[in-house]
């Protein structure tokens, strides 16, 4: 039986730096306001420049360069995006290109803020069934760019930036990826999205007058349902294995809110050391958030052999899942 563990992680945010304080010359909020209501302080901006697939690229090369793995030995890259390059190609096939990944096919998943945790469950059964032994997973961002500047209760919220994560397979069931449980509820899909620029509102002067190609979210909805289901997802996981939150060494969550992911541990009586949380530099980057933390803890050597690792994540659609990894 083959199972995924881990090789290497990976992460690169802009240099670009947007606090609370630039903020408050945008529009009508306060640094206190923010910080009392999600935990952000700054973000990170993209450069004019950069893309999605350039932020992608450069996580990806970072977790490979700790696996000591060569791009071409890749079998295959998933991206994990709201804000790819363009609609169409993928921005995996555009990290492939870059990389020089020439074997690996690629493609991207549109789960919102869980896309790297359902990316990481699609990888984690390919190389259960041998059909990949080298699996890049990432989540990108550049959210700045879909983010209403005049709503000022969601744009505080977002930044850019990205994660990598390099999988690989174990013979050690006792190692790496254990399970991970996936949920989706579209009759949620109205709470958070972006309506225009699709086959439903495509492009038109009235989709940009009414500033409907950019984020549209119901905060305190998308508040009530991720403290519903994030701790029923968490207890799912750990069922599937015999095992209680006591277990748990270390929470990497996805970082939409520092009160969501304070809420969700104190509901199941996890040590709040025991989390993970850098929102207060990066706010919420969708998809990359839980690469990135994961690659920060990695990096910090918080991580030790056999620590039993629970990850969380939520996002539109809504789609929402948990997972255990054994470090």
């Amino acid at each position: 039986m083959t199972y995924s563990h881990v090789l290497g992680t990976g992460a690169y945010t802009p240099s670009r730096i947007l606090t609370n304080h630039d903020l408050e010359r945008i529009i009508d909020t306060s640094s206190d306001w923010i910080v009392e209501r999600t935990g952000i302080r700054e973000r990170r901006i993209a450069a004019d420049h950069e893309a999605t697939s350039d932020m992608a690229a450069e996580a990806a090369r970072r977790a490979l360069l700790m696996a000591q793995t060569e791009p071409a030995a890749l079998d295959m890259i998933i991206v994990g995006t709201i804000s790819p390059d363009m609609p169409m190609p993928s921005c995996a096939v555009l990290v492939q290109a870059k990389l020089g990944a020439t074997r690996a096919f690629a493609f991207d998943l549109s789960a919102a803020c869980a896309g790297s945790l359902y990316a990481l469950s699609i990888a984690d059964q390919f190389i259960r069934s041998g059909s990949a032994k080298r699996v890049l997973v990432i989540g990108a961002e550049i959210l700045s760019r879909v983010v209403d500047w005049s709503d000022r209760s969601s744009c505080i919220l977002f930044g850019d930036g990205a994660g990598a994560l390099l999988l690989g397979p174990t013979p050690d069931p006792s190692r790496g990826l254990l399970c991970a449980h996936l949920h989706s509820d579209g009759g949620g899909a109205g709470l958070l999205s972006i309506p225009g620029g699709g086959s439903r509102h495509p492009p038109s002067p009235e989709v940009l007058a009414k500033n409907m190609h950019k984020i549209a979210m119901n905060g305190r909805e998308v508040y009530k349902f991720a403290l519903r289901v994030l701790p029923e997802a968490l207890l799912e996981s750990l069922a599937a294995h015999g095992l209680k939150p006591g277990a748990i060494d270390h929470v990497i969550s996805h970082q939409a809110n520092a009160r969501i992911v304070e809420s969700v541990v104190q509901r199941l009586g996890i040590a709040r050391e025991k989390c993970w949380l850098n929102i207060e530099r990066y706010g919420n980057t969708s998809s990359a958030s839980l690469p990135i933390s994961l690659d920060e803890a990695n990096r910090a050597g918080k991580l030790k052999k056999g620590d039993l690792i629970a990850m969380m994540a939520i996002g539109a659609g809504m789609a929402w899942g948990s997972a255990l990894l054994r470090w």
